[in-house]
């Protein structure tokens, strides 16, 4: 229980500092469901069922840079065999901000890949149409071979979403890479999905 009450003190000090729900469910890498529980629950209002959901936190690796190099290695391994297989190459390697960041640009490096950061759009956004967005001042997608990173995927809600946005810019998804998959599919969206690790839930 003293997880979930970590867990309910980290949403209310997120939601204090500013932080909107998705943003809040990016950091504590669980999903948005989750986090309006969490935070129904701090205010001992009448409580729904809790989600289910499994919070994943990378923290020793993201605290370390040598840690994070050393599992960029092990995602470089993967995607290469990957690509292999599908018979594709990759271009370009795009980092979902913010904790996509760290690794895609590792893995590009390794690759010797150019590097984009894909900028979610807002989950609270009062403009319908309103899209995520590939920022100007890195690399250029248009045309490319890309590589999707991401920390974890929950829903694919997000990968969906970069997938959408990368195609409507004429760039070619070739695989989505991520350190943890909550979700545990194979594919989003006809892209093939590749984790270090994998979590099944067993009812």
């Amino acid at each position: 229980m003293k997880d979930i009450e970590d867990l309910i003190q980290k949403a209310v000090e997120l939601q204090n500092n500013g932080l909107v729900t998705g943003q809040i469910a990016d950091e504590l890498n669980v999903s948005r469901e989750t986090v309006v529980w969490l935070l129904t629950r701090s205010k001992k209002e009448e409580i729904t069922p809790a989600p289910k959901d499994i919070s994943v936190n990378w923290n020793s690796i993201g605290k370390s840079a040598k840690r994070l190099h050393n599992i960029s290695l092990a995602l470089c391994d993967m995607v290469l065999e990957t690509l292999e297989k599908i018979n594709a190459e990759v271009d370009v390697v795009v980092g979902v901000a913010a904790n996509g960041i760290p690794l895609a640009s590792m893995i590009a490096y390794e690759l010797g890949a150019d590097l984009a950061i894909y900028h979610r759009k807002g989950q609270e956004s009062i403009h319908a149409g309103h899209k995520g967005t590939i920022s100007r001042n890195f690399g250029s997608v248009a045309g490319k071979n890309c590589i999707i990173v991401d920390d974890v995927i929950t829903t694919g809600s997000t990968s969906m979403e970069v997938i959408e946005r990368l195609r409507e810019m004429d760039a070619k998804p070739r695989l989505v890479v991520v350190l943890v998959d909550k979700k545990g599919a194979d594919m989003i969206a006809n892209i093939p999905i590749q984790s270090l690790v994998r979590v099944v839930r067993v009812d």
